[in-house]
């Protein structure tokens, strides 16, 4: 009898059309199945994206579940809960597994608890435990530490996979040719409790994405000064970002926030000017190749994960490097 499924489940296209963190999400599924000797199936929720059978196969997937409803076109929380549990009532997976995002926020935990199953938030990995049952590993404390979760005593569970926990890493031996089932859930009944007004929209290139981010913090002085963080990303060709408190002051959009509560990103060049090195900040920003910090404080948290630190005042050194990057 084979071994009960391990499913990635993703929706929200990204730009090249398939779901961001798919990739990522489809490597850990593909490293559990393997381990466990369990298929491997990608769930789909509403329209299945361009492109989406060649990325399975290319990531190891033995197939291709679509669910497909009127009321799965658009993200709906208790239409994709519903849709969500009743397959999993029928496929009875052995691990489903999300890609965290604030859509997959809501989701998850709710069917955790539709199912009875364990959830792990802010996964960074799954893996069999010595003792040949599954473990989950998932950032805490602000992404100080990590926890290790045994998964025992239910009948699934359920993890989130954070943003650029992991690189995505194609199968090996070449793709697999995933087959494409169309499933048609029982929605009936199901109202959606909260009605969205407004749908916030972001365009350009994303954080998550970039090489090259630059951030500012309080150590800007004010709002005006944050022109120097834009203008040396501009220079770089990278991406601007800020800490949380000048978000929280308005100074910036919260779409730039970096952290714990904001945008986990993998950049090769990580640039904080006037940004103190609280945890949370360091949670969206530690997997960064290089970090650069400028402080006045020589004791400043963030000089512990820079590779290079300048003590100084930011609002000196800013206009000299962009001076230096335009040249």
């Amino acid at each position: 009898m084979a071994a009960n499924p391990v499913v990635v489940c993703t929706w929200s296209g990204s730009q090249d059309g398939i779901p961001v963190g798919a990739e990522e999400a489809l490597t850990l599924g593909r490293r559990v199945a393997s381990a466990t000797e369990a298929p491997l199936r990608w769930l789909v929720p509403g329209p299945l994206p361009e492109g989406a059978l060649e990325t399975a196969g290319r990531f190891g997937a033995d197939g291709v579940d679509q669910l497909e409803d009127a009321a799965l076109e658009s993200f709906s929380p208790d239409a994709y809960v519903a849709a969500l549990a009743g397959y999993c009532q029928q496929e009875s997976p052995a691990l489903v597994i999300f890609s965290q995002a604030a859509d997959t926020r809501v989701v998850a935990p709710r069917l955790a608890g539709r199912l009875g199953a364990g959830v792990v938030m802010n996964g960074v990995g799954v893996a069999v435990g010595e003792g040949g049952g599954l473990e989950a590993t998932a950032s805490a404390y602000g992404g100080d530490t990590q926890m290790v979760y045994e998964l025992s005593g239910a009948p699934s569970y359920v993890v989130a996979l954070a943003a650029n926990a992991l690189l995505p890493e194609p199968a090996e031996g070449g793709p697999t040719q995933p087959g494409c089932r169309s499933i048609s859930p029982d929605l009936a009944g199901v109202e959606e409790r909260v009605r969205v007004v407004e749908q916030a929209r972001t365009e350009g290139p994303r954080l998550e994405d970039a090489e090259i981010i630059v951030s500012g913090g309080r150590g800007l002085g004010g709002p005006e000064n944050y022109k120097l963080i834009e203008q040396l990303a501009e220079a770089l060709g990278g991406l601007a970002g800020a800490s949380r408190p000048i978000v929280d002051e308005g100074w910036v959009d919260s779409s730039q926030q970096v952290g714990l509560t904001g945008k986990i990103t993998r950049p090769a060049l990580y640039l904080a000017a006037g940004i103190s090195g609280a945890s949370q900040h360091m949670a969206g920003c530690s997997a960064a190749k290089t970090i650069v910090a400028i402080n006045r404080d020589p004791d400043a948290a963030i000089f512990r994960y820079a590779r290079y630190g300048l003590v100084g005042d930011c609002l000196e050194i800013l206009p000299e490097l962009i001076r230096a990057a335009r040249q």
